[in-house]
């Protein structure tokens, strides 16, 4: 039996297919556009070829994320911090500190035993997000996936002040008017980046084992700034950005073995029946 985790986050887009023991199928991530219900469509299709199966082979589909509600084919929608602290659990079924820090929002969770039981989120401000470092990286000229490993050559973090993203890109160019050193520049705002995002954690009381996901969690400069200022060590995923669908593909198969417990259909006859216009 195979099942399916579609996670249309702000940024970007990621499907996760699983048969029955969550072994994963196909994982496949693209940039989420303004047309939600055509790019599910399109990342979909993506990844049946890859997984060599038929949409009516799905026996369960939940979508997760910003965008869950435009997933015509999807059997259930669940909220991203549900999903996340599954697939997070399911990964590292020690963890009890969950972070993630996405294009737009970071999100900080409690887990036990695999569920998520307390939350703090930043999502009204693009401080602290992927968001934050996307706009510096366009004001220093160089590109976002190029800033972590130009931090780790600092040997003098300069102190960003403001919070704000707006302010904080105005001090990176009197900064660079000063003459300081790029690598310094980025540490610095690698740490007021982690000092926004772990301010939040410490809400929840912070407990080992910790796992960071998001795309952030790409950046070895962040990755850096965030063990020294919890002060712990921290596990990431293989890919980070994938937990959220990995989750929701994990809940697809527990809500299809509940329905079928209760002797409801399944799904996949509605399927077969859409599947001519599917991906039109």
């Amino acid at each position: 039996m195979y099942f399916a985790g579609v996670d249309i986050g702000s940024t970007m887009t990621k499907i996760v297919l699983t048969e029955t023991n969550h072994t994963v199928l196909s994982a496949i991530k693209g940039p989420t556009g303004p047309e939600h219900r055509q790019l599910a469509n399109e990342v979909m299709k993506m990844a049946l070829d890859q997984a060599n199966l038929h949409l009516d082979e799905i026996l369960y589909v939940v979508a997760t994320g910003y965008g869950r509600l435009n997933v015509p084919f999807a059997d259930r929608q669940i909220t991203e911090l549900t999903c996340h602290a599954r697939g997070v659990s399911s990964l590292f079924p020690n963890v009890r500190t969950a972070i993630d820090i996405g294009g737009q929002d970071a999100k900080c969770m409690k887990i036990s035993n695999g569920k998520m039981v307390d939350f703090v989120m930043n999502d009204k401000c693009a401080a602290g997000t992927g968001r934050f470092l996307e706009i510096i990286a366009a004001t220093l000229g160089v590109k976002v996936e190029e800033l972590g490993n130009i931090s780790l050559k600092s040997t003098k973090k300069l102190e960003i002040s403001s919070f704000c993203t707006i302010f904080a890109q105005q001090e990176v160019v009197t900064r660079l008017s000063d003459a300081e050193n790029l690598e310094d520049i980025i540490a610095g705002l690698h740490d007021a980046l982690v000092s926004r995002v772990a301010g939040l954690a410490r809400r929840l009381k912070i407990e080992p084992d910790v796992v960071l996901t998001g795309g952030v969690a790409k950046n070895a400069g962040i990755v850096k700034a965030m063990k020294e200022n919890l002060g712990c060590e921290l596990l990431i995923p293989e890919d980070p950005l994938l937990t959220g669908a990995l989750g929701a593909a994990i809940l697809a198969k527990e809500y299809s073995v509940k329905a079928m417990s209760k002797g409801e259909p399944s799904p996949i006859k509605a399927r077969r029946l859409e599947k001519a216009t599917f991906f039109k």
